[in-house]
C-alpha cells in the first residue's frame, strides 16, 4: 500500500490533477454485476479445455463473444516487474495525503504537490 500511495503522488504531480481513491473495507463483497456477466461467459469459453499456460488463458479469454455481441480484448503482458521495493518513512510523510472525514484510512485524496516556482494547473 505504501508504494501504491507513492506513485499516486507521483501521478498527481505529473498530471497537475487532485486524486480521490476509495477502496472497499476488509471483508466486502466486491462483485458487480458488470464482472460477473463477463467472467460468466469467459468460464463457458474455456470450459473443458485446460489452461496449460498463460497464453492458452489469454487466447481462451479473448475469444470470449456472447450473442448480444459482447467481445473481450485480452493481450498477456509480458513486463518485468521490480519485486521487493521499499517506500521509506521519509517518502511516506512526503506524500500530501488528505484523509475524508468518513473512514479516512480506506478514502483519501491526494493532490499534486506545488513545487518550488511552478505553478499547477488543476
Amino acid at each position: 500500500m505504501r508504494l501504491w500511495k507513492r506513485e499516486l503522488q507521483t501521478l498527481a504531480d505529473q498530471t497537475g490533477l487532485s486524486i480521490q481513491v476509495s477502496h472497499y473495507p476488509p471483508g466486502t463483497s466486491k462483485w458487480n454485476k458488470i464482472e460477473h456477466r463477463l467472467f460468466c461467459q469467459i468460464s463457458q469459453t474455456w470450459r473443458a479445455r485446460p489452461l496449460t499456460s498463460r497464453l492458452a488463458v489469454v487466447e481462451l479469454i479473448a475469444a470470449t463473444t456472447t450473442k448480444t455481441g459482447l467481445t473481450v480484448a485480452c493481450e498477456l503482458d509480458t513486463t518485468d516487474y521490480p519485486k521487493g521495493l521499499k517506500v521509506s518513512d521519509a517518502e511516506m510523510d512526503a506524500i500530501a495525503l488528505t484523509g475524508d472525514d468518513f473512514r479516512p484510512e480506506w478514502n483519501y485524496t491526494i493532490p499534486p504537490r506545488q513545487k518550488k516556482g511552478a505553478v499547477v494547473l488543476a
